[in-house]
């Protein structure tokens, strides 16, 4: 009797999970408002090191035929164009000191804005992602003014060596990423291979890496705000989503500005120079989970990656990203 109650539980439980979400999006628009900062620390190790904080704001919108100068997934395809802007902050372990730390990672900054094309195939199941990113790195970046701002605010250590960040530079770069589902189970559990090139001014690299979701989902490649949105009520009830998401990688960097500087390698006169070049391979591990319900969508990410710079140390930094669609 009680294997056969299990048994009636599992196979009640596994009905409401495979049950597919509808894959059409009725929403047009996303906007999300993205924050990197290693203080987010899902085992309560905080720090403020390395890559130490980024604030990033996404405009996302149906775009129902695509750019013609961009690559697309097919004729039926799911297009969302996006604009960006995001400032991010690289540190040393040790920010009280005024003095230069040639054997840590680099003060560095960097402002950028991101216009890019996602193209899905939801019928053939995978994706073209084209990004162009064009910004500068250095103090004309203002990275240093906006890590004092939110430490001014919740009170904490001002850094003190930004004098010593790396120098202006141009940035300008273009990355793109092909994506294919590799199995699934229903639209509870997708697997789906990846790979990623970039090339431009501000880095010079490739990376491949598996991505598994698993939960109430939406279908990957039903596109990118149908993953951070919930369809209107059907009625009077809200669908919602809640997933958990896994990411491992491997990248070749051939060149990386934020971390050994770019065209001009200099900083108010001084010549900027580290001991430890930089790391050509590194792995990355990326996991977190996913909610939403009807307009709301909130995400929480883990991001582990081994040294950038040879000899240094690996690093985690915590994202939160809120989303808000119509």
């Amino acid at each position: 009797m009680k294997g056969n109650l299990y048994s009636i539980l599992l196979l009640v439980g596994g009905c409401g999970f495979f049950t597919p979400l509808h894959a059409q999006q009725d929403r047009e628009y996303l906007f999300r408002i993205y924050v990197d900062n290693d203080f987010i620390n899902f085992r309560g190790k905080g720090t403020d090191q390395f890559y130490t904080n980024g604030l990033r704001f996404d405009l996302f919108y149906s775009n129902h035929k695509g750019p013609r100068w961009l690559p697309t997934a097919g004729d039926s395809s799911i297009n969302v164009t996006g604009w960006s802007i995001m400032q991010m902050a690289i540190t040393p372990r040790d920010i009280k000191t005024t003095a230069y730390q040639p054997d840590d990672y680099p003060y560095s900054g960097s402002l950028f804005a991101t216009y890019s094309l996602r193209s899905y195939n939801p019928q053939q199941r995978y994706s073209f992602q084209t990004e162009l990113l064009l910004g500068v790195m250095g103090p004309a970046a203002m990275g240093e003014q906006g890590q004092k701002l939110i430490h001014q605010l919740i009170s904490y250590q001002l850094p003190m060596g930004w004098e010593h960040q790396l120098g202006n530079a141009l940035l300008a770069n273009v990355q793109f990423t092909a994506e294919k589902q590799l199995a699934s189970i229903g639209n509870f559990i997708e697997v789906i291979g990846g790979g990623k090139i970039a090339a431009g001014t501000m880095t010079n690299s490739a990376s491949i890496y598996p991505m598994i979701r698993i939960g109430l989902m939406h279908p990957y490649f039903a596109g990118t705000i149908s993953q951070l949105s919930s369809p209107r009520s059907i009625k009077g009830q809200k669908k919602w989503q809640a997933y958990l998401v896994g990411r491992p990688g491997g990248s070749f960097t051939l060149t990386n500005a934020l971390l050994t500087g770019g065209i001009s390698n200099s900083s108010n006169g001084k010549i900027i120079r580290t001991n430890h070049p930089l790391q050509k391979f590194t792995f990355n591990m990326e996991y977190g989970v996913v909610v939403s319900k009807g307009r709301i969508a909130l995400s929480v990410m883990q991001r582990y990656t081994t040294p950038m710079l040879k000899g240094l140390y690996s690093h985690e930094v915590g994202n939160v990203s809120l989303s808000f669609n119509w």
